[in-house]
């Protein structure tokens, strides 16, 4: 029915992924720069932190469950196993961001998570990083079963800073970013 979809879309909407447009539909926002920027930048804020806080309470099981999936790693160019990927990093992140304690740390960051989807989308498509971040979760999981917070938040940060450099690194090689006109504002 037309009522599921609606909700669907107001959803959207509020989450600023489409932007109604009077009787003509929805249109699908695109990325901006400041986008990517204000993502990662909540990303550093908030999942180092979460890392820290989990240190010694993750359920060792639970997140190798999670890791054996991430393993499977992805094809580039491959959507549905770069999405089949993101879904179980995502799961792998929010497990410890769950650790914490704190419901609201966790259903933040797993919003956060659920935006950054579009952004590695267009970074994983470019390369398969995914024995990298393997073994970015393999050292995460060691310092967090340890009990080792500042281990676990560096290890953290130092992921989201490469999963940073991929996005972008992916935009400024896309044959769309090369016809943007880029300007300045002076203040």
């Amino acid at each position: 029915g037309k009522a599921p979809v609606r909700m669907a879309l107001t959803r959207l909407a509020h989450e600023g992924l489409v932007r109604a447009v009077p009787r003509r539909g929805y249109l699908v926002m695109p990325v901006t720069l400041k986008d990517i920027q204000d993502v990662f930048e909540l990303r550093l804020m908030l999942e180092p932190a979460a890392a820290r806080m989990a240190a010694g309470r993750v359920d060792a099981q639970r997140l190798r469950t999670l890791d054996e999936t991430c393993r499977d790693g992805y094809q580039p160019g491959d959507a549905k196993s770069i999405s089949r990927f993101l879904e179980a990093n995502k799961a792998f992140h929010v497990a410890i961001a769950q650790a914490t304690g704190n419901s609201r740390l966790a259903e933040a960051i797993d919003r956060l998570l659920d935006e950054m989807t579009r952004l590695l989308h267009l970074g994983l498509g470019l390369r398969n990083r995914s024995q990298e971040m393997q073994q970015e979760h393999r050292l995460l999981m060691k310092a967090l079963v340890r009990g080792d917070g500042g281990t676990a938040e560096r290890i953290c940060r130092d992921q989201i800073e490469a999963s940073r450099n991929m996005v972008l690194s992916a935009i400024l090689t896309s044959r769309s970013a090369l016809n943007l006109a880029i300007t300045m504002e002076i203040t």
